[in-house]
């Protein structure tokens, strides 16, 4: 090794390294449980039966179109409260992400039971089998971003990691004649004095 070699990686790479397969879980999950909600929020709206109601000859019958928020009212509010829910993984962290991600786990299963009373409940008339076949694989998406949040979110990174507090190893070594040094730390000083809820311009 010569003398121009580090001894060990820069702690800033580490930690970026590390946290690459977290950001990448992160955005996984995300999309899961956005495309799954939004992917059922959506088979919902559409027409799963067409009920027929024989009237005297010659007047035709009289059709009822029946979609799936009309025959499960419930559907579309666990899908859209999932949408909302997917957005809020990234705005959480520690505990309150992993029960989020218990919260979603379990609306994306109730959704999926929801598509899957469509596929297999005898309906009058005319029958359109594939959107609740969509809207029980959206749930299995959506379930399965809220599982994989309930899982590993707790070491995912939050959304503005940037201004979280850093361990003090990780800290920036100071160098007294460094202005740009001093200012950038006494920057950092004033975010985590913000998140602590203290006025950082009150000495």
């Amino acid at each position: 090794m010569t003398a121009a070699e580090p001894r060990g990686g820069e702690p800033g790479t580490t930690a970026a390294r590390r946290s690459d397969p977290g950001r990448r879980e992160l955005t996984y999950a995300v999309l899961l449980c956005v495309a799954g909600a939004g992917l059922a929020l959506w088979a919902s709206t559409r027409t799963w039966a067409v009920e027929l109601t024989a009237r005297p000859t010659p007047l035709p019958p009289v059709r009822d179109a029946r979609t799936g928020a009309g025959l499960l009212p419930w559907l579309p509010a666990l899908a859209l409260v999932g949408l909302a829910g997917g957005g809020a993984v990234l705005a959480t962290r520690g505990r309150a992400r992993r029960l989020l991600g218990g919260l979603l786990c379990g609306l994306g299963v109730a959704v999926a039971a929801g598509g899957g009373y469509g596929l297999v409940t005898a309906f009058d008339g005319e029958v359109a089998r594939h959107w609740p076949a969509l809207c029980l694989l959206g749930g299995v998406l959506a379930t399965a971003g809220g599982l994989l949040t309930a899982l590993r979110g707790r070491r995912w990174p939050a959304m503005g990691a940037r201004y979280e507090r850093r361990p003090a190893g990780d800290a920036a070594p100071v160098a007294r004649g460094d202005g740009d040094r001093v200012t950038g730390r006494r920057t950092t000083e004033a975010w985590d004095a913000m998140d602590r809820g203290e006025d950082p311009t009150v000495s």
